[in-house]
């Protein structure tokens, strides 16, 4: 799976890739992520991104022509089919990304291509034209869409085979059930006088997934 990301900001998620589960993923090969600078797409010497929008209003929004020379340049060199590909904008107005739409991209499609919004939005011709998806991570407003692009790597890579360890892990996943998981406990047996309930150190394996059932919370609850 490829990540490609558009952003004024081309290394604010270096730290977050660089480590754990995404560098392993990058290390063997199953992901690869791209960030591209939109400065690099402009042709002014300031680099500008963002201008005032029409018919007035406060703040700045993001050009319209950077973003789809970026995105030229990149399904151009791309060695997918257009089909294979999907461009996402991420947008606090946009649909709501879940467990289930990062599943089905995973599936889906071989390259993921994702827009970072600045400033007060950008012209809402990305939107109508040149994007497959406008995606929220919540009803709330971010700086810029550079977290809830990470975000989108992160979820849609565990279901890329070969970058979770142990594949088992996803499978249980609580998103993935549609149910919040189980209480767990690990060692030591009593802390601070707060213990782990006996049932699940009895050994009992069938009375342990009986417990472990009566817990389970429904997530949409």
């Amino acid at each position: 799976m490829r990540f490609d990301i558009i952003t004024v900001f081309p290394h604010i998620l270096d730290s977050y890739f660089g480590e754990a589960i995404i560098k392993r993923g990058v290390k063997s090969g199953k992901i690869e992520i791209f960030p591209h600078d939109l400065r690099d797409f402009t042709h002014d010497k300031h680099r500008t991104t963002d201008d005032t929008p029409y018919g007035g209003g406060a703040g700045m929004l993001m050009k319209i022509e950077p973003i789809a020379e970026c995105l030229d340049e990149i399904i151009k060199k791309s060695p997918f089919e257009r089909k294979e590909i999907l461009i996402l904008i991420m947008s606090a107005k946009g649909k709501l990304f879940d467990s289930e739409k990062a599943e089905k991209w995973a599936k889906k499609f071989s390259q993921i291509i994702i827009i970072c919004g600045r400033y007060e939005g950008v012209d809402e011709r990305v939107v109508k034209h040149l994007v497959d998806q406008e995606i929220s991570i919540g009803n709330y407003v971010l700086s810029g869409g550079e977290l809830g692009a990470g975000i989108v790597v992160d979820a849609v890579s565990r279901f890329v085979p070969g970058v979770l360890g142990n594949p088992a892990s996803l499978a249980e996943e609580s998103h993935n059930s549609q149910a919040l998981e189980y209480p767990q406990y690990t060692r030591p047996p009593i802390f601070r006088g707060w213990k782990v309930p006996k049932i699940l150190l009895s050994g009992d394996h069938q009375a342990i997934a009986e417990w472990r059932g009566k817990k389970i919370k429904n997530f949409h609850s």
